[in-house]
């Protein structure tokens, strides 16, 4: 099929590039030069494992061309998708002006019956709102129909999860536009859910609202468990157990970041308030995962009383590992928290700190995890990098001032440190 892919983040290049793999040929259109400079080189603006391979391949194959032009891309395209960027607003609305942007931009340029795909995170109704902007541009309803096909893709995983999707979802009024999508994804393997546009735009939000409160219910057990005795791992093992619950999400943390889940929990609570409903629930979940980090840097300061010339080393950056994406990641809290409490910052990531260092220009970033060790008072771990798991922590005892450690994500053997003379302080311990 001829397919366009307005946007290459996360979601539109990893799904263009996909796409191409398949045999489709693939038009990926974006405004900023320096991207299309490295994809026209084959380089991956984003860090994502195995993406870089496919668009070498695709780019090789003829399969995939890269294009700064919405009107050459929509004139050559049977199937359009906009997968531009839905920041949150002030108000925790989903900004929707490159969406109305790359519509307005289509609709000028449509000359043949055309399939419109919003796969970018939008709010429902947001399905008529792109059908009436093709409509000001002069279109009669006979050359498009608008479908809503939401993605579910993990950072650190994206392509993985493209490739092997547990479900695709296909919001249409129109029947012969879903059959023009389910024809396009006839090679995966998953259940296809066709339903109407309000719906399925609601299942992406839905799924990602519920994972997040799900995140922040077992936090907030951690609280309980730090102030009664209790064990969060256990709790979460024995909850996991019980198959209507599961045991996924049930890792206790300092709660969640990255693009979705901040975004995507703002943006419903100020749909539902649109609507006319008051997302109490949703509010609460928000309100813990603020919490829980606060709460953390907390136990740090509690530990130092005066952090004042106190050496910190973060381990981890990254909002979540084998991903570069610093978008509220708990690191950038950790870092304004210390620096202005006085201490001394030293840092690694395996692929987070050139971004960090465009905000924290003044603290030290070390070229691996054992130099973050040296003259720390203690040591923080931000983000379960696999390297971190593994340390020799008998040299990391070695190479700090005092041999403290903070473990924000419950990856560490508590009675290995603490036999190596650690002192030891855990999420939900």
């Amino acid at each position: 099929m001829q397919i366009s892919v307005i946007g290459t983040g996360y979601v539109g290049l990893v799904h263009g590039v996909v796409l191409a793999d398949l045999g489709n040929d693939v038009i990926c259109v974006d405004n900023n030069p320096e991207k299309l400079a490295k994809l026209r080189a084959g380089k991956s603006p984003i860090y994502e494992e195995g993406l870089e391979d496919l668009i070498q391949r695709t780019l090789a194959s003829g399969r995939l061309k890269i294009s700064d032009s919405v009107a050459e891309a929509t004139r050559n395209s049977e199937i359009i998708f906009i997968a531009v960027g839905t920041p949150a607003m002030p108000d925790g609305s989903p900004d929707l002006r490159a969406v109305h942007a790359v519509a307005t931009e289509i609709g000028k340029n449509i000359t043949k019956h055309t399939v419109v795909v919003n796969k970018s995170t939008v709010p429902v109704g947001s399905g008529d709102l792109v059908a009436n902007i093709l409509r000001e541009q002069g279109l009669d309803d006979s050359l498009f129909h608008v479908v809503s096909n939401p993605e579910f893709l993990r950072e650190g995983s994206a392509v993985w999860d493209t490739q092997n999707p547990d479900r695709i979802v296909i919001g249409a009024r129109n029947p012969e536009a879903a059959e023009k999508l389910k024809q396009l994804y006839a090679s995966f393997e998953c259940p296809i859910i066709v339903t109407d546009v309000e719906s399925a735009e609601l299942i992406k939000y839905a799924s990602n609202c519920f994972l997040a409160t799900k995140i922040s219910f077992i936090n907030a057990f951690s609280r309980l468990c730090e102030l009664c005795g209790g064990n969060v791992a256990d709790v979460a093992y024995g909850m996991g157990l019980d198959d209507r619950i599961g045991p996924k999400f049930l890792g206790a943390g300092l709660g969640w970041g990255g693009s979705c889940f901040p975004k995507d929990t703002a943006g419903m609570i100020s749909t539902a308030e649109r609507l006319g409903y008051d997302f109490s629930l949703l509010k609460a979940a928000v309100q813990v995962n603020d919490e829980q980090i606060r709460h953390f840097y907390d136990r740090i300061e509690a530990r130092f009383g005066d952090l004042r010339g106190k050496t910190i080393g973060l381990l981890g950056l990254a909002f979540k590992p084998n991903t570069d994406d610093i978008r509220y990641a708990k690191s950038l809290d950790l870092i304004k928290w210390l620096s202005e409490a006085g201490a001394k910052i030293q840092t690694y990531d395996p692929a987070a700190m050139d971004a960090v260092r465009e905000l924290y220009p003044d603290i030290t970033y070390c070229d691996g995890p054992y130099p973050v060790a040296e003259g720390a008072d203690a040591l923080v771990l931000v983000t379960e990098w696999g390297i971190f798991k593994s340390l020799d922590f008998e040299k990391v005892g070695s190479l700090m001032r005092e041999k403290v450690m903070f473990d924000g994500r419950r990856v560490l053997n508590r009675e290995k440190l603490q036999a190596l003379g650690f002192e030891v302080f855990a999420v939900g311990a």
